[in-house]
């Protein structure tokens, strides 16, 4: 007699109360035994064992909470005795070949099995020598010479590109030794099946699915396989693209003659995950025979910028809209352009002359509001503080900017206080000047000059216009000379950075510094610490919450040099956090690449002002006085190269992307596919192709899932065969870990001769071969394999023919 008792003893209450379905033998219902289960401990009782009742035993139970369960393997020791009293007789029988899981039987009793023992024995002495007990017979492993298949993928894809919308299937194909299992990784997490996406596996590939490709799905996945013997992954891209947004910006026009002018405009914010190709330019004639009708003046723009030379027509009024397009499609048309008036305009003035400015001081106007005075026009941006719209004054027609600040806080008010009457010590032609404030509660508006030629970098990538190194001094001399002025009245700028260097027009070279809502000034007796300012371009002193001066604005000016000559940022990293301990080490350098037809006296003018130590930058005076900026003071510029803007041009996709909030989308993009042209993907284990870390957690994973009972996938065929000759019984069979095999002649373990051949192969495939076969031969051969998880047994009838 042999008791099987689970370990579940000392269960908590909820256990306690739990059901215990029963007990499971080689993966089935264990039906021939008898189990009770008196809420603590649970039993399993099997009267007089035979050999096959070996084997690994499970418990389960389970309650409301979940699902647990544990067990233990058992051994039959008296397989002599059981046997030497039935005269060591072996099984017989007349039914079909058939593939059965020993354990998994009916109910009946040990004398009815042995009884169906009883029948004709094995007695060829050469061929089948059964063993007097199981010790003696060695159980068939599995060969594992390393001569089988190899696993590796075979011509994986690197890249897929699916557009917004559309059904997404990418399969991985490889080849393996079975049993095999794979998973899919995406943001160091394991992709689990839901109904958006889902992973569909064979012995043969891997697919990701995805039912309904989003912007969101873009991104790194790594396909992890795991089989027998070892493991391998591979590692592609896959972006989802849409048509891009429609430009950020209206078109800005500036008249060139009666009859031709120039439009230049904003890229959009997001360029839907593939690059934009082009724009289309489209125009409106307002008294034209076709009045609000759009007609496309050119679909094959380039640039953010387009000169109209035709089809307009002295005295009459347009207006212009844009659309962006890339491979997918063509955006919606971004904001209209105000109407203008094709009139001749003075082009004999030098534009860089300007008329002496007269500067007045403002007052808050609180009787007014500001649509008393201006005409409220289109929106020309929004920021953190509220909106700007266009105005016109309705007096004058003067074309301006109000600055509408949300104003419903008092804090928020106080702030908007603070900048208007700062602004008015601010009056330097290269500083945008306020011409008017409003205090309307809750509204509160500042009346500024209106800036028409856009973003300094914006100009600068624009294929009309030269970028080179003496053009860049021009632009510095201009930053500091506004910053000097805002230094002698002892006001520190605080976000200076590209968005708030502007140009006066679209054809000149002229610049003004705008934006001073985070601007204070200096007290001497009390130290000003802060906690804002844009991390690419704020200093280590801010970061630090140290006390802050006019030499931090000189940082600032710094990081905007190096961008301005490289295109690139010197502390741009994968995030925030990153960027600032960057900014903080002051870690940075010259890149050889963008920095190899710059002249080291502009590396000098930029080494000097990004110093960690505030005191050893150079200030405003000194810096104008630097070599660099009397560098090219000669006026032969014929052997100045033209500086690249092909990563000025990334360096203002990112910062767009950033404004739009589409950053996550966009620079995850732009970080994955660098990332994936730099560095090869792994497509095999090995020294030369590690594991990730996310991987190998997979693995651990995988190598639970690939855990299993025996199983046959083929099982042997019934054999008629003339005596004398030889016979050969085949299986195949999988299971996790290795199942070891043993096989029987009616009930006698079979052991291998001169006549009797087992062949257990790396693929699976075991095969028993017997030789010169006899009348004696003839009987039910069976196949029984084992490993932790359980049994099964496959077999087959012999019959020899005389």
């Amino acid at each position: 007699m042999k008791e099987v008792i689970s370990p579940c003893v000392g269960l908590s209450l909820e256990v306690s109360q739990s059901k215990c379905p029963g007990c499971t033998m080689a993966g089935e219902v264990a039906r021939f035994g008898k189990s009770s289960f008196d809420g603590k401990k649970m039993s399993f009782v099997v009267t007089e064992c035979l050999p096959e009742d070996a084997g690994a035993y499970t418990c389960l139970a389970d309650n409301s909470a979940g699902k647990t369960s544990c067990c233990a393997a058992v051994f039959v020791r008296d397989f002599e005795t059981i046997y030497g009293a039935q005269n060591r007789v072996s099984k017989t029988t007349t039914s079909a070949s058939g593939s059965v899981t020993q354990n998994g039987r009916s109910p009946e009793s040990s004398k009815d099995r042995l009884q169906k023992s009883r029948g004709s024995t094995c007695t060829s002495p050469d061929k089948l020598s059964p063993a007097s007990s199981p010790r003696e017979v060695i159980p068939k492993k599995r060969a594992n010479s390393g001569a089988g298949t190899v696993l590796h993928f075979e011509n994986p894809p690197q890249h897929v590109n699916v557009e917004v919308g559309q059904p997404v299937h990418v399969s991985c194909f490889f080849s393996s030794s079975p049993p095999v299992v794979s998973c899919w990784i995406k943001n160091k997490k394991q992709v689990v099946d839901g109904p958006e996406l889902w992973v569909e596996n064979t012995d043969q590939s891997s697919t990701l699915v995805i039912a309904k490709a989003k912007p969101q799905h873009t991104g790194r996945y790594t396909v992890v396989v795991k089989d027998r013997r070892s493991s391998a992954q591979h590692t592609l891209t896959l972006s989802v693209i849409e048509r891009p947004q429609p430009p950020a910006s209206c078109p800005v026009i500036c008249l060139l003659s009666a009859t031709s002018l120039v439009l230049s405009w904003s890229g959009p914010c997001y360029d839907g995950g593939s690059a934009v190709l082009g724009y289309v330019v489209e125009v409106k004639s307002q008294g034209s025979a076709d009045p609000g009708v759009w007609r496309e003046l050119t679909a094959q723009c380039k640039s953010t910028s387009y000169r109209v030379c035709s089809g307009l027509q002295p005295q009459q009024d347009y207006c212009f809209r844009v659309r962006a397009y890339n491979t997918v499609g063509v955006s919606e048309p971004g904001p209209e352009s105000p109407v203008v008036r094709m009139e001749q305009k003075d082009l004999d003035k030098p534009q860089e002359e300007q008329p002496p400015q007269a500067y007045s001081c403002v007052t808050i106007d609180s009787s007014h509001k500001v649509t008393d005075h201006y005409n409220l026009l289109e929106k020309l941006g929004m920021g953190k503080f509220g909106l700007v719209f266009k105005l016109t004054h309705k007096e004058t027609g003067r074309i301006c900017a109000g600055k509408f600040y949300k104003g419903r806080r008092a804090k928020e008010r106080e702030a908007a206080r603070k900048e208007i009457e700062l602004m008015n010590y601010l009056h330097h032609p290269k500083l945008v000047q306020c011409l008017a404030a409003y205090d309307h509660k809750p509204e509160m508006v500042m009346v500024m000059e209106f800036i028409a030629g856009g973003e300094l970098f914006e100009r600068i990538v624009d294929d009309n216009f030269e970028h080179t190194e003496p053009a860049s001094v021009h632009y510095m001399q201009q930053i500091l000379e506004g910053i000097a002025y805002m230094h002698q009245q002892n006001i520190v700028h605080l976000d200076l950075k590209p968005e708030n260097i502007v140009c006066v027009d679209t054809t000149g070279t002229s610049i003004k510094i705008i934006d001073f809502g985070l601007a204070s000034r200096i007290d001497g007796n009390t130290p000003l610490k802060v906690m804002h300012g844009t991390p690419e371009f704020v200093a280590p002193e801010v970061i630090s919450y140290e006390p802050v001066g006019l030499a931090t604005d000189m940082w600032s000016i710094g990081v905007i040099c190096y961008i301005l000559l490289s295109g690139e940022s010197p502390f741009q990293g994968n995030s925030d956090t990153e960027t600032l301990a960057l900014v903080t080490a002051a870690q940075w350098e010259f890149d050889e690449e963008s920095f190899e037809e710059i002249t080291d006296e502009a590396k000098d003018f930029i080494s000097s002002l990004l110093n960690k130590d505030p005191r050893r930058r150079l200030t405003c005076k000194e810096s104008l006085d630097h070599p660099w900026m009397a560098a090219f003071d000669s006026g032969d510029h014929t052997t100045t190269k033209n500086l690249s803007k092909e990563k000025m041009k990334r360096f203002l996709a990112r910062q767009k992307w950033k404004k739009a909030g589409k950053a996550l989308l966009a620079l995850k993009r732009m970080a994955l596919l660098s990332k994936s042209e730099s560095s090869g993907s792994p497509t095999s284990p090995g020294e030369d192709s590690p594991l990730s870390p996310e991987a190998e957690h997979a693995l651990q994973s995988l190598e639970r899932q690939m855990q299993g009972p025996p199983k046959f996938t083929q099982s042997p065929e019934d054999q008629t065969v003339t005596q004398g000759s030889g016979a050969k019984l085949s299986c195949h069979l999988t299971g996790y870990p290795d199942p070891e095999v043993l096989w029987l002649c009616g009930e006698e373990p079979l052991v291998e001769s001169p006549t009797v051949q087992i062949d257990y192969d790396e693929d699976g495939r075991c095969t028993l071969i017997l030789a010169n076969v006899g009348p004696e031969d003839a009987n039910v051969y069976t196949c029984r394999a084992t490993n932790d998880h359980g049994e099964a047994s496959s077999s087959a009838k012999l019959t020899v023919k005389e």
